[in-house]
């Protein structure tokens, strides 16, 4: 990532990391990367359309998308971004390298780049981005790494940034309940329902929801959130609340 003008600092091997996202969950997401892009065109799409279009992203912004998976959102990123420079962090190595190539071979000089990064500790100095976005993972995270995941986002998140998040909906009983059954079988793909946690989350980690959205793509829901980076006196003052102020402890421990 070098050649995009960033100055890392890639976290050192012997720092603490939470065990929620898995080494099987690691496994399943290399496993299916080259089918992934199915769950897009069927399921995903349509949630993807709606967080670009309220994105606030220009061209010549810096942004960044965590948990790419096999790309799709990636792409449509790099496409209304053509003379800025976007990164794209996944876990799964074999999932950032299925995107790098398919970046590659549909956009060979845009400054683009996917690695794989565990999101809960980003290798980028503070307000790098001007925008980030996220798709479908925290519902892979325990409710701590979820806050540890929001942190980082505020942190590289410049002020006035927005940050695009999608997350499965909750509100269709019938899938509520059939997505519980596919999490209690197979947690490393599935995980678990978060949306109706996350908008307070949000905003006790320094940033504000100012559009949120449910839709359907099929008898898939999906709830879209947009949130506008806080000032640093709003973020002291959620850190107050109790939860952020003890991740965030835990977070910035060395």
């Amino acid at each position: 990532m070098s050649d995009l003008n960033f100055s890392i600092s890639l976290p050192r091997e012997n720092d603490p990391l939470p065990q929620t996202i898995s080494e099987r969950t690691r496994r399943v997401y290399d496993a299916i990367a080259t089918i992934y892009p199915l769950s897009t065109y069927f399921f995903h799409s349509k949630a993807h359309a709606h967080a670009l279009h309220n994105s606030g992203i220009r061209n010549g912004d810096r942004v960044l998308e965590i948990a790419t998976g096999s790309g799709e959102m990636f792409r449509k990123l790099v496409e209304v971004n053509p003379d800025g420079v976007t990164i794209g962090l996944d876990l799964a190595p074999n999932m950032a390298a299925f995107s790098q190539r398919r970046i590659r071979r549909a956009r060979p000089q845009a400054a683009a780049h996917c690695g794989a990064v565990d999101v809960r500790s980003l290798p980028f100095p503070d307000a790098s981005f001007d925008a980030v976005v996220c798709c479908y993972l925290l519902e892979l995270l325990g409710r701590d790494d979820i806050y540890k995941t929001l942190i980082e986002v505020q942190r590289v998140l410049r002020p006035g940034g927005r940050f695009s998040l999608v997350v499965i909906g909750q509100n269709k009983p019938i899938f509520r309940n059939m997505y519980r059954l596919g999490g209690a079988m197979a947690r490393a793909f599935w995980g678990r329902l978060v949306e109706s946690e996350v908008p307070d989350m949000i905003g006790e980690c320094g940033m504000q929801v100012v559009n949120d959205h449910y839709l359907r793509q099929g008898y898939y829901p999906s709830r879209v959130l947009i949130s506008e980076h806080s000032s640093e006196v709003m973020f002291a003052s959620a850190m107050a609340t109790g939860s952020a102020e003890r991740i965030h402890r835990k977070h910035t421990q060395k």
